[in-house]
């Protein structure tokens, strides 16, 4: 127990079961091997009501109380602790306390700071010493290390508040409590930052059986003041000594090992191996070859073809490739996320916008280009005045270009946010909605910002024409943006069923491989030569 074994101490879970207690406590109350004893068994005089009153008031509160036990001359400190309920009894005058040496108090002060504040698990600094403490001198004991990072966390902050998202953290440490047996512990790193170390020889079995379930108890929504809160958890996890010789390897893996987990779609665990860290290493070339690839004029821009049910084609969205002169043509959803990172985004971002106006130009005078905004680009200091440089000097009416933003860029700086797009409605452009339904969707976006246009994903015409939850909730896309003038485009067209299905629920705009795929800038004249020959036969 981290040196208390010496004092009078015992901790209780939320049932108020003892869970652990000091060799002192388990002599003098006579609790011997597994017997379960509950707090007001160890401790009857606390059934009092003014006992049950102060045990009430220190879990929930989280600050410590004394409670004095007549005419024993003893007295009871409760406090929230790591398993829940914390006792540490002082006898007064009693060779036990003498014997002890130690002031009650201080062994408060010790416990809180170990431990974190808000969730009651062991933090940061117990953390680097338990790992120390139990890091295995030899193959034949085992001690795994999970990493626990909450998915989607952030948005909770953002638009429930803080407090919210405290609460979100503490149940986190219930379940994952709930879930540890004996030799697991649970700590908070920091933020939304968990780990678990494990000591078991059986290995890797066990730390893959904690991790399973640990992401399955993440499944079930937080029920916040009745509003019901979706935040997964990932795991990474890494075994000493196979994965780390000290504590700060086996860290490192296991933070290789979370990487992955989210890089695969989070909401999973995910064991270290070696071959993740190949492809770290190959991320990290291509890291450092993006920041010349703009200058060696490695990226281009294939066009997609937008269509309107009604009139045909109306224009093209520009989608932005990298040619690597070694590893061939890399997917925008690897690249994209290290460029934001890196901070390269805005420089990237301001060639793709020129880009495709300059080739936008040389379309029918009444075709658009769409253009994707990283939310990092959005975010950064100047982006409206770079818009309106560029389609100055490129001759491009604003009215021509559409911007395409994701829910992402509105959970954050929401004034200032608002006023960008006022900015760019007032310059003409129009602004569409990309991948509506598929995050933190609210009704209060469409009402408080200009959206010309919403984007409804593929992930919802994928089977449109066969899941009738899938229908009922496109038929409502369309009929809000409707009803709120907004036109609306349909993503991942793959087939004629599909594009018949929405062309008959008035889907204004399609998009997919059915209609046109991606293109080069010159391969959109030749398509759209075979477009207008293909009109006049008809």
């Amino acid at each position: 127990m981290h040196g208390q074994a010496d004092e009078l101490v015992s901790f209780y879970g939320h049932d108020l079961k003892l869970v652990e207690c000091s060799a002192k406590v388990a002599a003098a109350y006579h609790i011997v091997g597994d017997a379960s004893r509950t707090l007001w068994e160890v401790y009857p005089d606390l059934q009092e009501p003014i006992g049950r009153s102060h045990v009430k008031t220190v879990l929930a509160s989280g600050l410590p109380r004394t409670i004095a036990i007549e005419p024993e001359g003893r007295s009871l400190l409760l406090f929230r602790g790591e398993l829940g309920l914390g006792v540490i009894e002082k006898r007064i005058g009693n060779a036990l306390s003498k014997a002890s040496g130690e002031d009650p108090d201080r062994a408060l002060l010790l416990h809180q700071a170990r431990h974190d504040a808000l969730t009651g698990l062991a933090n940061r600094r117990q953390f680097s010493n338990d790992l120390e403490t139990n890091f295995p001198g030899t193959r034949a004991h085992k001690l795994a290390l999970m990493q626990i990072d909450l998915d989607d966390f952030k948005p909770v902050n953002d638009t429930l508040g803080h407090g919210a998202g405290d609460v979100v953290l503490k149940m986190t440490a219930e379940r994952i409590q709930a879930l540890l047996r004996d030799g697991e512990t649970a700590y908070r790193l920091a933020g939304d930052e968990f780990a678990v170390i494990q000591r078991a020889d059986d290995q890797p079995a066990e730390a893959e059986r904690l991790a399973e379930s640990l992401v399955r108890a993440f499944k079930e929504p937080f029920t916040i003041e009745g509003i019901g809160v979706f935040v997964g958890a990932s795991v990474g996890i890494a075994i000493a000594p196979d994965d780390g010789g000290d504590g700060e390897q086996l860290m490192k893996a296991a933070d290789i090992a979370l990487y992955a987990a989210k890089n695969d779609g989070r909401g999973r665990a995910r064991m270290f191996n070696r071959s993740m860290m190949i492809m770290l290493e190959q991320r990290e070339m291509l890291r450092r070859s993006l920041r010349v690839a703009l200058r060696e004029q490695q990226f281009f821009i294939e066009y997609q073809p937008i269509v309107e049910v009604a009139a045909g084609v109306v224009g093209f969205e520009a989608l932005l490739r990298w040619r690597h002169p070694y590893a061939g043509v890399i997917p925008p959803s690897l690249f994209i996320p290290m460029a934001e990172n890196d901070g390269l985004m805005a420089e990237i971002g301001s060639w793709v916008l020129e880009q495709a106006c300059r080739e936008a130009s040389t379309w029918p005078s009444h075709f658009i280009v769409a253009v994707n905004l990283s939310p990092a680009e959005f975010l950064q200091g100047g982006f409206t005045d770079r818009i309106s440089t560029i389609l100055d000097e490129v001759g491009f009416p604003a009215d021509r270009l559409e911007l395409e933003i994701t829910e992402t860029v509105l959970l954050e700086r929401t004034t200032e946010n608002l006023d960008m797009l006022h900015t760019l409605e007032v310059l003409g452009a129009r602004i569409g909605l990309d991948d509506f339904g598929t995050r933190y969707s609210s009704l209060s976006y469409l009402q408080n910002f200009p959206f010309d246009t919403i984007k409804i994903d593929q992930h919802f015409i994928r089977d449109i024409e066969s899941n009738p939850k899938g229908q009922t909730i496109v038929r409502f896309i369309i009929g809000l943006a409707h009803g709120l003038g907004m036109q609306v485009t349909a993503e991942g067209v793959e087939t004629a069923g599909q594009a018949a299905w929405l062309g008959k629920r008035k889907c204004d705009r399609l998009q997919g491989n059915f209609l046109g795929a991606p293109m080069s800038a010159k391969a959109t004249h030749d398509f759209l030569r075979r477009k207008s020959f293909a009109m006049h036969r008809a």
